[in-house]
């Protein structure tokens, strides 16, 4: 990997500003329609593309409508619709689990708090933050997932691996007017331009990035 070169906060606003505008109509990537249904979602897509959680979550979604719904489900019913997911019978005992709290603790309703989103099984703060801001405009961190903590580092943002200490270093340098789209946009820029060979010719943000030209080695 090749060395850290860090933006100082107004040119990686700058950057990022660059990438929004590019962007633009870049948007959260599972398909929902209630609190309930993001966060089960959000916890299918742990490292399962989130194609392939749409592709399942209409028949999962036709059958199951409620947080109890999904308390009261049996585990090996539930993997009828979920088996095709990675690590499907974790994810199946962790929605049972964060549901049964959901309709116990919070009479069915999905909590609209981080510290209350954190204790529920299967629900990191990178999933906390997503709920938080698709299902109920609240913007109180940045979910960090893959092409975050990849492209934090190469465009100059971050230093740090774990995704706690990434967010802490993007909510420190970055507007909170970045943190709703961040996440979806630094996603869009992996995938279209910035991946395994980055494609700097082609990138928006070419002549700011610290890493133009240069591919990363394993």
């Amino acid at each position: 990997m090749t060395a850290f070169v860090e933006l100082d906060a107004k040119k990686a606003n700058s950057v990022v500003g660059m990438l929004e505008e590019h962007y633009k109509d870049v948007h959260y990537y599972l398909n929902f329609s209630t609190p309930i249904e993001l966060l089960v979602a959000a916890i299918l897509s742990a490292q399962t593309k989130d194609t392939k959680v749409n592709a399942i979550t209409p028949r999962l979604f036709g059958k199951y409508k409620t947080a109890k719904d999904y308390a009261d489900a049996k585990p090996a019913e539930l993997m009828g619709y979920v088996g095709g997911v990675l690590y499907a019978k974790n994810k199946v005992a962790n929605i049972i689990g964060a549901c049964k709290e959901i309709d116990e603790k919070y009479r069915g309703k999905v909590p609209d708090r981080m510290e209350d989103l954190v204790e529920l099984p299967g629900i990191g703060r990178k999933t906390a933050n997503t709920i938080l801001i698709n299902a109920y405009g609240k913007v109180e961190g940045i979910p960090v997932d893959t092409w975050v903590i990849k492209l934090s580092y190469r465009i100059g943002l971050s230093k740090a691996k774990n995704a706690d200490s990434i967010e802490k270093d993007l909510e420190a340098k970055i507007s909170k007017q970045y943190w709703k789209n961040i996440a979806y946009v630094l996603k869009a820029h992996g995938k279209e331009v910035c991946g395994a060979v980055p494609k700097c010719s082609a990138c928006p943000i070419k002549a700011h990035c610290p890493k133009n030209g240069v591919t990363e080695s394993a």
